[in-house]
């Protein structure tokens, strides 16, 4: 091969590394690492992210803990919120006939509250708001 088609070879990679790198900065997610309290041991959307209309709640409990969610100050109905007994993952999402039909644009606050259910009460809470686009 000539010396011409090697600086094409390694040119063609030297840009395919650079979009790799551009795309991994440009598509990571826009919410920062917080420590979550010991109970909790996933939330979906994570603090100060921004998500589309579409999103769903989600709240991975360890198992033995149940919650009591609220969204922008208003308590959401247990009959509203699914449950997977297994893992303890709960999941909650706009709907219509619910009180929030879709999500507005805009800063979202949602509150968990939590206890144990048996044995020693292990009470706590946490807030987050995200975005919506």
């Amino acid at each position: 091969m000539k010396d011409t088609t090697y600086r094409f070879i390694y040119a063609g990679l030297g840009i395919a590394l650079v979009a790799v790198v551009g795309l991994a900065v440009a598509f990571s997610p826009s919410g920062t690492e917080t420590p979550l309290p010991e109970p909790v041991e996933r939330i979906f959307p994570l603090p100060n992210d921004s998500v589309i209309r579409q999103t769903a709640l989600e709240i991975d409990m360890q198992v033995g803990y149940e919650i009591v969610l609220f969204v922008d100050g208003f308590r959401i109905s247990p009959v509203e919120i699914g449950v997977q007994t297994g893992t303890n993952r709960y999941v909650w999402e706009p709907a219509p006939g619910r009180f929030l039909e879709t999500w507005e644009p805009g800063t979202h606050e949602i509150t968990i509250e939590w206890d144990r259910i048996s044995g020693i009460p292990d009470p706590g809470s946490y807030s987050w708001s995200f975005r919506v686009q």
